[in-house]
């Protein structure tokens, strides 16, 4: 793409007085001069040429901003990322296609307004909904901020999945740590325990929610300025390998169970055979677990602790022991598990004979199947995710084809949900270890705490609005709004009509396109500025 072809197109266009060629435009430097000029031209409206609104907008806003220009007299023509990457090998019409963006662009630089940006208040309690590693920690993280945190369980008692399990890969103690978080939260004085709490109702947006809980036999009403979502996961119950049909066919957590109380049959045991992937990476759960690899390696190594003498077998499709993991899995082959490829296509076959347990694998380097008399079976169950819809509906989050709770962006925005104030962690997002949960809930109670500090929030400028004389109270807004931001109030005279609330509203445009009386529409993205980028794209 020729882009001083373009830049020298843009000077000859309608409104424009003054254009400059930039390397880098999202520079510092180029952000200073681009300040520079709008004060030494006396420029009113921005247009820049460059990479993805996606991403860079936001800066290039506040550069604005900082001007002294209302963010809202900016607009971005995206020829990187629809331009010339996509178009390469065709540098002639690359540019072509260019002059038209940049020409559009301008065409609707010339329409848009300046917008007003209202605050509302803040309402500085914070609510976490679970009670495990992860909603301790972020509960632990806000109450020790400052912030009064409501924390709410829907079991009887704090800890989660980690009750149950033994140690963590690096050989810590879980349970003693456990205890420790669990006294840390139910005597901090910041923190308020719901345990055997489900959520019932919520409503209201970023600094101002309304959630009610229920608990103990009645019903409480919580008002709180921002969420962190950390409800977990959960073991896959297999259906698969007879598991059920013999109390020595157990999957990990039954096997830190038996290890935490000191079954003497697993001691005793001869023989141990690992399966893994048991309801994991499967057509209707494609995901892989992520701590299981690790859970066999540090449980087979227990085994041998326990018992030298034990004869081990590992049976996978891949071993993942990532990182510094590695050396749990070759500690485990020196110490001699035996590990046995499968294919998805050959499973192990686990029969009873007797009161044996008898497991059939084909040995890929043998080329035959090889039949173990098991006295321990261990299945590798995936993590699967809770019922998560009922949360999702009231919250309006998104869950992705897996059942999880899908973040508003995995490298922009890792931790929030598309709807402001609500944030994710742990096991809830996807399977993950402990020290992964840690970190994450710590990122969610850190960015909880950008909310909760401030006093007043700053609400968008672009969001829907309704004209009321045109609106005649069908309800098809509300209906397909998202982010439950239009209501149906009624006005004097009995007439029902919509109204937005601006700080839930994310200007998604569903309300303008289901409104059948034209009533509804976006602040900054009206028909007269869209219809207009349509005309000069058949101007040229």
């Amino acid at each position: 793409m020729d882009v001083p072809a373009v830049a020298e197109y843009a000077r000859g266009l309608p409104g424009v007085t003054y254009v400059e060629e930039n390397l880098f435009t999202c520079s510092q430097d180029t952000q200073d001069r681009m300040k520079e000029a709008i004060k030494r031209e006396n420029l009113t409206r921005v247009v820049v040429a460059a990479c993805t609104p996606r991403t860079h907008e936001p800066l290039f806003q506040e550069t604005l901003r900082d001007a002294g220009l209302n963010k809202y007299l900016f607009e971005m023509a995206n020829i990187r990322n629809q331009c010339s990457w996509v178009h390469s090998k065709e540098k002639e019409k690359a540019t072509e296609k260019a002059k038209d963006l940049v020409r559009m662009a301008i065409a609707r630089a010339n329409l848009i307004q300046p917008l007003p940006q209202p605050s509302i208040p803040v309402n500085h309690d914070a609510l976490v909904i679970g009670g495990g590693i992860s909603g301790m920690t972020a509960a632990l993280g806000l109450a020790d901020q400052g912030f009064h945190t409501h924390l709410v369980e829907q079991s009887d008692e704090l800890g989660g999945n980690a009750r149950r399990l033994l140690q963590t890969w690096r050989g810590e103690d879980i349970a003693a740590n456990i205890k420790e978080m669990v006294e840390a939260v139910t005597n901090h004085p910041r923190i308020d325990i719901y345990t055997g709490g489900t959520v019932k109702e919520a409503s209201g947006f970023v600094g101002n929610f309304e959630t009610t809980i229920s608990h103990n036999g009645s019903e409480k009403t919580i008002e709180h300025g921002a969420i962190v979502v950390a409800v977990g996961a959960e073991e896959y119950q297999p259906t698969e390998y007879l598991f059920g049909q013999d109390n020595r066919i157990v999957t990990h957590l039954g096997l830190d169970d038996a290890l935490r109380r000191g079954d003497p049959a697993v001691k005793g045991a001869g023989t141990a055979v690992f399966i893994q992937c048991v309801g994991s990476r499967e057509p209707d759960r494609p995901y892989c677990s992520k701590v299981c690899c690790t859970h066999t390696m540090k449980s087979a190594l227990e085994l041998k602790k326990l018992n030298p003498d034990m004869d081990i077998y590992v049976l996978y499709r891949d071993i993942r022991t990532y990182g510094q993991r590695e050396a749990l899995y070759r500690k485990a082959r020196e110490q001699g598990v035996i590990f046995i490829h499968y294919s998805v296509d050959e499973k192990p076959r686990v029969e009873k004979e007797g009161e044996n347990i008898s497991v059939t694998a084909k040995d890929p380097i043998l080329g035959r199947d090889i039949k173990i008399s098991a006295d321990l079976l261990v299945l590798a169950a995936a993590i699967v995710p809770r019922d998560n819809e009922s949360l999702a509906q009231l919250f309006k989050l998104p869950l992705n084809e897996d059942g999880f709770f899908m973040e508003a962006h995995a490298k922009l925005r890792p931790v929030d949900f598309a709807t402001d104030g609500i944030f994710l962690a742990g096991m809830a997002h996807y399977p993950k270890p402990i020290e992964e949960s840690i970190a994450q809930a710590k990122a969610a109670a850190s960015r909880a705490s950008v909310a909760l500090a401030q006093d007043r929030i700053t609400v968008e400028g672009a969001v829907s609005h309704v004209n009321q004389i045109l609106c005649r109270g069908c309800g098809k807004c509300v209906e397909v709004c998202p982010y439950s931001a239009v209501v149906l109030e009624e006005k004097e005279a009995g007439k029902t009509v919509a109204f937005v609330h601006e700080a839930l509203c994310k200007g998604c445009g569903a309300c303008a396109v289901a409104c059948p009386t034209g009533a509804a529409s976006v602040f900054h993205y009206d028909d007269q500025e869209i219809l207009t980028m349509v005309e000069a794209a058949f101007s040229g």
